[in-house]
């Protein structure tokens, strides 16, 4: 089996070290930038499997160089996890919602690391193969105006206008389309959405919502808020094949 690539972006010498060991001991290739426009040339010319990325770096900082990836077409579903010292909450949410995949405040335990860094692996190989799955699960979901289309990992309204979410932020979207008007809870959708075996909390999902809604622009109400509970896709819409 090919061995995954992961890039790792971090300018403390000493911990691009530490990454380094613990992702090779892991069987993983590993290349390390030390500033965000580094960071960009070596994914464009690597396509890595995989980015954890810091927040503070000279240059670029992470907020930046994820932005960039994810208005790349050929990076964009690159999983990327954060590894910063910026653990509040609200640097948490900032971070997912420029389009993170996850975010682990340093100091990180190297097998909590190495485990979100599969789990993100496994989701994204999870999503490939739904890609090529020809079943009910694959089908485009028409949604009021909007068209969610698992296959092509785009959500499109009947103008021709493509709306571009993270892989995260559509599976969220994809599973209140397939049945809207239910009312998910914020536990079902970090189950269905990004997988039992994520480390992740029920405001990681709030972060996720809020992204889904701004990118969907005057679309975005479509998400209903169910206070105390958690989300859905308003009553007005109504699902079927596209």
């Amino acid at each position: 089996m090919t061995a995954k690539t992961v890039l790792v972006v971090e300018d403390d010498p000493d911990l691009q070290e530490v990454l380094r060991l613990t992702f090779e001991r892991e069987g993983f290739r590993v290349v390390q930038a030390e500033g965000g426009a580094r960071a960009l040339e070596y994914a464009r010319a690597a396509v890595p499997d995989v980015v954890v990325l810091d927040l503070m770096l000279p240059e670029m900082d992470g907020l930046e160089v994820c932005r960039r990836l994810r208005a790349d077409p050929a990076l964009r579903r690159i999983p990327v996890l954060m590894l910063t010292a910026k653990g509040e909450e609200t640097d948490v949410v900032i971070g997912l919602g420029v389009g993170a995949d996850d975010y682990l405040a340093k100091p990180a335990r190297p097998r909590e690391l190495v485990a979100r860094i599969h789990a993100l692996l496994r989701r994204a190989r999870a999503e490939r193969g739904a890609g090529d799955d020809a079943g009910g699960d694959a089908e485009a979901i028409r949604v009021g105006p909007l068209v969610v289309d698992p296959v092509r990992f785009e959500v499109r309204d009947d103008a021709g206008s493509v709306f571009r979410l993270t892989r995260t932020e559509f599976a969220v979207l994809h599973a209140l389309a397939r049945h809207p008007g239910r009312v998910y809870r914020r536990s079902e959708l970090i189950d269905r959405a990004i997988g039992r075996d994520a480390v992740v909390t029920e405001r990681t999902i709030d972060a996720h919502v809020k992204a889904v809604r701004r990118k969907l622009g005057a679309y975005g109400d479509l998400v209903e808020t169910v206070r105390g509970v958690g989300y859905r896709l308003g009553d007005r819409t109504e699902g079927g094949s596209a």
